[in-house]
């Protein structure tokens, strides 16, 4: 199992993410993540950091589709695949139903097939497949021009079956956020496998974003763990979710669901050996790469802080950071 890292906030500051970047830089990571950001944007953020002089593999955790359409989702990962030298991550998701809306002005009928078209289309336009997309015909959807460039994977963000299911259907990888490792194991996995022999093509790997801290003077695992996933936990999708894992919690108490993360070792509190322990748990369970989440940590000391935690639990972990996708 590879372990990586994810920028834990929305940049507002480029220079906070140096310290991160230093970690993957010197070997302490695979790879360095960065979800959706309306502050600074994630793509351009990376080809900063590239700008800088940090030559390593990125990927995006997610970014949300109704906010670019696939043809410049395209343009945008292979030009970081190009300045970083490094096969890009790409991943995306539909984004909550309310917020498409506001976009798109109106949800997508199917989240679903919207994830399938979409990620067959960036396939499509990146040159990885001669099939055309939503039953276009050849002209309807060009390719780029050609462009020397590492590679590009295509994740898709999933938390519950139908997604997964689509993920193998269309994606390289399947890109999870703040799930146990059994429910990854015993629903998602299965699910992607039988999108994938709907197909007749490979299994995705598993990317799982996890939640952690390390245990000190004075540090509270449940409110570390409530201002990591405050947002998560208040939303139906995710607490949906987590009930089906077995966890016990609402939307409405986001402090007992922060609760439930801690006690049922969802969010991983403790020493770097007992964190390691937590994240076996996820390489057992079939996952291919976990990226560490210090977001709790972030938001209560800091970025200094976090990226502190970072360093000390990825030296003493064990975790492999090559990269089989490079």
């Amino acid at each position: 199992m590879r372990c990586s890292l994810i920028f834990p906030t929305m940049a507002k500051d480029p220079l906070s993410f140096l310290p991160f970047a230093e970690l993957v830089q010197e070997g302490h990571a695979a790879r360095l993540w960065q979800g959706q950001s309306l502050s600074l944007e994630t793509h351009q953020m990376f080809a900063y950091l590239a700008g800088r002089g940090f030559d390593i593999p990125v990927g995006t955790s997610v970014v949300l589709m109704p906010m670019r359409h696939a043809f410049e989702a395209a343009v945008q990962a292979r030009s970081l695949s190009r300045l970083t030298g490094r096969r890009t991550v790409l991943g995306v998701g539909p984004g909550a139903p309310d917020f498409t809306a506001e976009l798109r002005g109106e949800p997508y009928t199917s989240p679903r097939t919207a994830c399938i078209d979409y990620l067959d289309a960036t396939r499509h336009f990146l040159g990885q497949s001669e099939a055309f997309p939503s039953g276009g015909q050849r002209g309807a959807a060009p390719l780029l021009p050609g462009l020397e460039h590492p590679g590009v994977e295509l994740g898709l963000g999933v938390l519950r079956p139908v997604l997964a299911r689509a993920a193998g259907m269309a994606a390289d990888a399947a890109i999870s956020w703040m799930t146990p490792p059994g429910y990854v194991a015993d629903v998602l996995l299965p699910a992607m496998a039988k999108g994938a022999a709907e197909r007749g093509r490979p299994v995705p790997r598993m990317v799982t974003v996890v939640h952690a801290a390390l245990a000190g003077p004075g540090r509270d695992p449940y409110q570390l763990a409530l201002a990591a996933a405050r947002a998560h936990l208040s939303t139906a999708h995710y607490t949906d979710m987590l009930r089906q894992a077995g966890l016990r919690l609402h939307p409405s108490q986001p402090y007992l669901g922060a609760r439930a993360l801690v006690d049922s070792g969802t969010f991983l509190y403790g020493s770097a050996e007992e964190i390691h322990a937590g994240l076996r748990e996820y390489e057992v369970a079939g996952v291919d790469e976990v990226v560490l989440n210090l977001s709790g940590v972030a938001a209560t000391y800091g970025y200094g802080a976090a990226a502190e935690d970072l360093r000390r639990i990825l030296t003493r972990s064990g975790c492999r950071t090559a990269d089989r996708t490079e």
